[in-house]
């Protein structure tokens, strides 16, 4: 099999900081690269280097036998090579197919061809098993799983020759992974190429021929997928062997913090009922749409309450807003740190520390020095790789991104946490050290909310999980009540998640 793609000695410096030192990978025509590695090794960076978002200080690129060095992402898209970003970039007042067909919209006469639009779009969306989304006239109306979609069929519908998927799965149920996979075997077998990122090894293993793992900027390790354990990759990622990706410390559960009864929200949930006790972790899983994030949500003041009852700490608290919670000791951690969670152009340390900053203030000034001091220790304590304090947090892959919000909460000293996706975009050194944090304020008496659409996280972290289906959140079972062994309780779940539940 012929090379679509070959880089050589890829090399990119920003300032002081050496990004990539020399990254080598190939990828075959028609084949799939698992591209594997920690968030900082330097995945992003060689990634905006193929697409043409910024230029290599050394190296070489070759693809299909000629020289390849992109003057842009445009210039990229022209030559063949789409990607398909982490982080969306909908433009949400645009209808699905204006999304679906950006910057390269069909035109008669000088004016958009409309039928043609929405033909292609129809075409690029139903590989994906949603062609049905065509017709949605703001896009940004869509939950997020769907607007996930719409980006990878705005790729499609480039006509690829390469197609680069960075964590493309991070916000879609298992029904439409299964479709993303069976539409890129299509695309494989139609002599496209794939590089795929993902800190999901059982999905690499699914999609992927071959693999490279890099770290710190470096080629460590290429192969068949076929001959490599996940054990050895994961040791290759993080330069050390990782003994338990679930760490568990041990927790005692104590008195209930928060008791939720018949809980509704103007739209979802439905009905909550849940008690929440001190040093327990309680997992929430539902499908895309069935009223997790709305549950915790409306549980932290976000959104409106119209029934039910909650009592916080002892003392009814029905309806309250994000302040008094936080002021209670409640913290929520929204999936959505891009648009939510984090202000982008601001420093680390100010979003660190900026629902708390009565420590630093000295005469109606905010003193920098103790701030940042501050904001130091969280980042050593929860591994945030950045220059320093006083770096853009935008500037931040992700993973650093998530753990920065995820310190800002027990800066301020919560110990009743709501975290919503919690590892979204997390690597597994990163995600060990999150499951390892939880387990840790469990233990020193915390009672935590862990809401995923990742299964085997809440079975190997959480002492409790409970279903919600359509709104409606079911009775909270120990993970031993759920099944004998994960793909026990796995199946189970799924089951109650469905509305099959025996």
């Amino acid at each position: 099999m012929s090379d679509r793609l070959v880089m050589s000695g890829i090399a990119k410096s920003f300032g002081a900081t050496r990004a990539l030192e020399c990254v080598d990978l190939a990828v075959g025509a028609g084949a799939s690269l698992a591209l594997i590695g920690e968030n900082g090794a330097g995945k992003s960076t060689l990634m905006k280097i193929l697409t043409g978002a910024i230029r290599p200080d050394g190296g070489r690129m070759v693809l299909d036998g000629q020289p390849f060095a992109p003057h842009g992402p445009l210039d990229a898209r022209n030559h063949g090579v789409a990607i398909v970003h982490q982080e969306l970039a909908i433009a949400a007042e645009l209808t699905v197919a204006e999304n679906v067909l950006l910057g390269a919209l069909p035109t008669r006469g000088g004016f958009t061809d409309l039928k043609k639009q929405r033909a292609l779009a129809f075409a690029a969306l139903d590989q994906l098993g949603c062609g049905e989304l065509v017709d949605v006239r703001r896009a940004g109306d869509l939950p997020i799983a769907q607007q996930q979609l719409v980006e990878i069929a705005r790729a499609i519908a480039a006509g690829p020759r390469l197609l680069v998927l960075d964590e493309p799965t991070s916000s879609l149920t298992a029904e439409d992974v299964q479709r993303l996979f069976t539409a890129l075997r299509r695309l494989k077998a139609g002599g496209v190429s794939l590089i795929y990122i993902s800190h999901f090894l059982e999905e690499c293993r699914a999609i992927a021929d071959r693999f490279a793992v890099i770290r710190d900027g470096r080629t460590i390790s290429t192969g068949a997928m076929a001959d490599v354990t996940e054990t050895q990759i994961i040791t290759a990622m993080v330069g050390r062997e990782m003994a338990d990706i679930y760490p568990r410390t041990p927790h005692t559960i104590g008195e209930p913090l928060l008791e939720v009864r018949g809980l509704q929200g103007r739209h979802k949930p439905r009905a909550a009922d849940l008690t929440l006790r001190k040093g327990e972790v309680l997992g929430l899983f539902g499908l895309v749409g069935a009223g997790r994030s709305e549950t915790l949500r409306t549980l932290f003041g976000l959104d409106q309450v119209t029934g039910g009852a909650v009592d916080l700490r002892g003392r009814p608290a029905l309806r309250s807003t994000p302040r008094r919670r936080l002021a209670a000791g409640m913290g929520l951690l929204s999936e959505n740190r891009k648009e939510e969670g984090l202000l982008l152009g601001r420093s680390i340390a100010d979003n660190l520390t900026l629902t708390k900053l009565s420590p630093y203030v000295r005469a109606g000034l905010i003193s920098g020095r103790r701030q940042r001091a501050a904001a130091s220790g969280w980042m050593e304590k929860l591994g945030v790789k950045a220059r320093d304090p006083a770096q853009a947090i935008g500037e931040l892959s992700g993973g650093n991104q998530q753990k920065v919000a995820i310190a800002r909460l027990l800066h301020h000293g919560t110990d009743l946490l709501l975290l919503d996706e919690p590892t979204r975009g997390i690597d597994v050194g990163a995600k060990a050290h999150v499951y390892r944090l939880i387990g840790e304020l469990a233990a020193s008496g915390a009672a935590i909310v862990v809401a995923s659409s990742y299964l085997p996280e809440l079975i190997g972290v959480c002492d409790t999980i409970a279903v919600m289906c359509r709104g409606r959140l079911g009775t909270a079972r120990t993970v031993g009540e759920w099944g004998a062994t994960p793909a026990e309780a796995s199946h189970k779940i799924l089951a109650a998640a469905i509305g099959q539940e025996e």
